[in-house]
């Protein structure tokens, strides 16, 4: 069986190729096919492939290419895993808008929406070549904004593409535990979109454990999500939100750090992994070495920039090692190929679930994955403030698909003034005019 990686010359792929040479009775992988843009990123990660081989009992056959149609053609699953524009696009979403007195963050807000604008038509593509290469193909998507891109690449292939993100399940990860449960026990409720959610309900054996857990100081130490936006403010929701909405519930402190912190997050990446690659390609014999340094190093400080300076290497161990989006995908593949029914929460489309949202909008939600397909459970109604939240939330990501899709400035610039994140249309033009004017995969999108 052939899976694809768009964007094989990216950092995460060692991870990947770790998880499918791994004991288990996961789904097995003959030809792992790596596709990728830049000869010499693929290059690097051979090596610490190479390296890493030895050590794995059932390591897949991989090839490399440059050509899209090459990767695709025969594959079963290909994950989607781009960057346009790279890390150098990334610095220039976060930067411009924090220039302008606006959160600058990769996913959330108008950063997201420029990262979209430049990635949109490369994903309509892959999504087009898959569907005339490999029409039986499932499409996984990693590729940022995941509910966006998810959502535009399901114009081409409808259902057998699907969106994925470790947040969620990590969250989940974190509240089992906390309750001292297994995941075999446990029902829950969670709704949102992609990097907006909530987990509203967490049921063992029938009852509802979440008051209990929310009461409870020590439990809520052992979860990210409560120490990141305080234990008052996950009780007075009565849920716990995904990491990402401590954007939107403290936007002007995360502002403020990000403002004053010596780097972005964009730009400790770039230079993190940017010495990564230059030194492996110095000395590919160390690539595997440097690898493994640079994976803990880029774990452990992720979202380092919503903390206070005080505390922004309190991640615990347990969610720098707790498994990744390697892990969801090829969870995600065993359930669709092995046929062993399983609970996962994914991106996919709506068709009624949140009555209040469009039929094909994409939420992120529990689903049912077999050999039958993916099956989204029934969430409880969605209201108040957090139905708000996901109506304008989705009603911006809308706009800027259709953006894509006209080329139309004008719908760009209403979708970056609709963002519960920017306070100001003149604020709004003046981002989106920078974004086209200075990233050329904004500006090429819209020329």
């Amino acid at each position: 069986m052939k899976l694809t990686i768009i964007g094989g010359g990216g950092f995460r792929v060692p991870q990947i190729f770790e998880a499918l040479g791994a004991d288990g009775d996961h789904v097995r992988v003959t030809e792992l096919c790596l596709y990728d843009v830049s000869a010499d990123r693929l290059n690097t990660i051979k090596a610490v492939l190479t390296q890493l081989q030895p050590s794995l009992p059932q390591p897949p056959f991989v090839t490399y290419t440059t050509n899209l149609d090459e990767a695709v053609t025969n594959a079963r699953f290909v994950f989607s895993a781009m960057r346009i524009g790279g890390i150098e696009g990334r610095i220039m979403d976060e930067r411009i808008a924090l220039d302008l007195g606006v959160l600058g963050q990769e996913t959330v807000g108008p950063g997201g929406l420029a990262y979209a604008l430049r990635t949109l038509p490369h994903a309509r593509h892959l999504a087009e070549r898959v569907a005339a290469l490999a029409p039986d193909a499932w499409v996984i998507n990693f590729t940022n904004p995941a509910g966006m891109v998810t959502e535009a690449m399901r114009a081409a292939l409808g259902d057998r593409v699907v969106g994925i993100c470790d947040t969620p399940i990590g969250l989940m990860r974190r509240a089992v535990h906390a309750l001292g449960a297994t995941p075999a026990e446990v029902d829950f409720d969670y709704v949102g979109l992609n990097h907006l959610g909530w987990l509203r309900r967490i049921s063992v054996n029938g009852k509802d454990q979440l008051p209990q857990l929310l009461a409870n100081d020590t439990s809520l130490t052992t979860i990210e999500e409560a120490r990141l936006m305080g234990f008052d403010w996950v009780r007075a929701l009565k849920a716990i939100p995904n990491e990402y909405l401590y954007y939107y519930y403290f936007e002007r402190e995360a502002t403020a750090r990000i403002r004053s912190s010596e780097e972005t997050r964009g730009q400790f990446l770039h230079r993190q992994q940017g010495s990564f690659y230059h030194g492996a390609h110095e000395h590919p014999d160390s690539a595997l070495a440097l690898w493994n340094q640079t994976k803990h190093d880029r774990e452990s400080s992720y979202m380092a920039e919503s903390r206070p300076e005080d505390e922004r290497n309190n991640r615990e161990e347990s969610d720098i090692d707790g498994g990744g989006y390697q892990t969801v995908a090829l969870d995600l593949m065993s359930g669709l190929i092995n046929g062993r029914d399983s609970t996962m929460i994914l991106n996919v489309a709506n068709r009624g679930n949140v009555p209040e949202l469009p039929d094909d909008a994409v939420i992120e939600v529990p689903c049912t994955v077999s050999t039958d397909g993916i099956t989204a459970h029934s969430v409880a109604p969605v209201e108040g403030e957090m139905l708000g939240l996901m109506q304008q939330v989705k009603a911006v990501e809308r706009l800027a698909i259709e953006a894509s899709l006209r080329r139309d400035e004008t719908l760009a610039w209403r979708a970056i003034a609709a963002h519960p994140l920017v306070d100001s249309v003149n604020v709004a033009r003046s981002l989106f005019d920078t974004y086209r004017a200075e990233i050329p995969g904004v500006g090429d999108a819209f020329n």
